[in-house]
This record gives structure tokens, sequence and C-alpha cells, in this order.
């Protein structure tokens, strides 16, 4: 069944539009030139004949030596034409795209990848990329400090430490009479800086932390991982010797997924609790969560 004259009109019109707006795949070479006719040399000529003609074309058209725009004009289309045809990689795609004119968008991208793509340094592009990502990371994190503390120092645990800043630093008095306002913010300030601000998920920017700085690090924190990996199993798997304290900590983070800044503000009491529980080995952890699910019902 043929398709209704609607249709048939508008595949039409879109075939007309898309041969206007996308030129053929052998323009991004030599514009709308055939790289061999500016050489005037055949398709079938060698590397010898291509670049004799270019010689004597540059020898005639070349700037110093015809003052001509003209000239000149036709000049950078000669050197064009002739940095195609003198690399065979070039000169087979530019032949491909000659005899496959409708391939427009692998010709393109064939074209840009040999002439950009090997110009840019793999190494170079990696750097490149890692300095960025690691600026956006430094801006972000600071944007994340900032506002942190701009909102921790709204609450009243906040103004509570300056004051008790205040009186210290006044040995215990505090003057009564109000200054300008001013002066207080500038006090509020002096006395800010003093004051270590921790914040948990919203730490201070780090340049230790940089994606950049990890990566040339990389290598270094590898071969001391592999060196503790291995020490742990001689010590711990061949040697069967008791974990240190630091060692059965690590166990239980990881056992009950806490994190390390987390678990330095566990009272030692409890912490000492939780190792003498041996919660890395799955039966104490699944009698413990019990235990805690116990509790949470007796709560209520």
């Amino acid at each position: 069944m043929a398709p209704p004259a609607t249709i048939r009109w508008f595949a039409v019109a879109l075939a007309l539009t898309l041969s206007l707006l996308i030129s053929p795949s052998t323009a991004i070479y030599c514009d709308e030139d055939d790289c061999y006719d500016l050489l005037g040399v055949t398709q079938s000529a060698n590397s010898s004949e291509i670049k004799k003609a270019y010689y004597k074309l540059s020898l005639k058209h070349h700037p110093d030596k015809n003052p001509d725009p003209e000239s000149k004009k036709l000049f950078v289309k000669i050197a064009t034409a002739y940095e195609i045809l003198k690399d065979e990689a070039t000169r087979e795609q530019y032949d491909y795209a000659i005899a496959h004119p409708e391939e427009v968008f692998y010709n393109t991208a064939r074209y840009y990848r040999a002439y950009y793509g090997y110009k840019t340094d793999p190494r170079a592009v990696l750097i490149g990329l890692l300095l960025v990502l690691s600026g956006f990371q430094y801006l972000n994190q600071w944007t994340r400090y900032n506002q942190a503390i701009d909102m921790v120092k709204k609450t009243p645990a906040y103004k509570n430490r300056l004051k008790a800043l205040e009186l210290e630093r006044n040995g215990g008095t505090i003057n009564k009479k109000k200054s300008n306002k001013q002066m207080d913010k500038k006090k509020e300030e002096d006395l800010s800086k003093e004051l270590d601000l921790q914040i948990t998920g919203a730490e201070k920017p780090s340049l230790w932390e940089l994606l950049c700085v990890r990566f040339l690090l990389l290598p270094y924190t590898v071969s001391k991982l592999l060196l503790w990996s291995g020490h742990w199993f001689w010590r711990y798997k061949v040697k069967k010797a008791p974990y240190t304290w630091d060692d059965a900590s690590y166990l239980t983070q990881r056992a009950l997924r806490v994190r390390p800044d987390s678990w330095i503000n566990i009272d030692e009491v409890a912490k000492e609790d939780l190792l003498q529980r041996r919660l890395w080995e799955q039966s104490n952890l699944e009698g413990y969560y019990a235990e805690m699910r116990k509790e949470s019902k007796r709560r209520r």
C-alpha cells in the first residue's frame, strides 16, 4: 500500500533540506575543490608525482614570489591539498570519501579523528581533565564548608561557645559597656577564628583529598595497601596472632559500617565492649543486632 501523498511530499522536502544543510563529506578536506585537481594530478598519481606537482605550484604561487592576493589564496589551497595527499592514511580516507559521498557522518568523523585526535597527547588530556575536576571539587567543598559554617553560626550553641571564649579571654568578666555594632562584629569574627569548627560531612577542603593529588599518589597508595595486606595475611592468617586493639577497632568499624570520625566520638568503655564482642564474626554480629532490636522494643 502506497503511503499517503502528504507523507511522500514530507519525505521529499526532508531529503531536499538535508541535501542543502549537509555538505558533501569531501568538502571538509579541500572545501568545494578536488584535492587532486588543485595539484593537477590524477587520483592514481604516486607520492613522488604529488610531491613534484606541489613544489612546482608552490614556486609559482608562493606569496614571496607572487604578491597577487588571489594567488595567495590559491597557495593556501594547494598546501592544504598537499598535506592531505602526502600522507597515506589521510589520502586513503579522502579516496574513500570520494567513493562513498553518501557516508557523510562517517567520513566527517574519520577526518576529525585523523587531524585532531592524534595531535592531542592523551596524557595531557588526562592531566587537564584531572585539574579541571579537582578545581570543581575544591570549589564545591569550599562552598559546602562555608554554607555549613554560616548555618552553625546561627545556632545558640555556637553563640554560647563565643560567650564562653570571650569570658576566658577577659579573665571571667564581660565589659557591659555597649560598643558599636561594627566593633561587636569585628570582635565576633576574631573570636570565631579561634574556634575549631569540625562539621561532619562538610569538612574544610584539603589539597590531599583532591583527585589530581590522589592520582599522583596512587602508586604509593597501592604499594602501601599491598604491604598492609601482606602484613595482615602473615600476622593473622598464617601466624594466627591475636588482633591488636587498632586492628580490632578497624574490623569492628567495618562490621558495623561506622565512619572513622563517628567511631572517634564513641565512649572508650563502649568501644571496649564492642571489641570484646568480636563483631567481625558473623554470628556475633547477628547476636548483637538481635540484642539491639530487643532493647529498642523494650524502650518503646
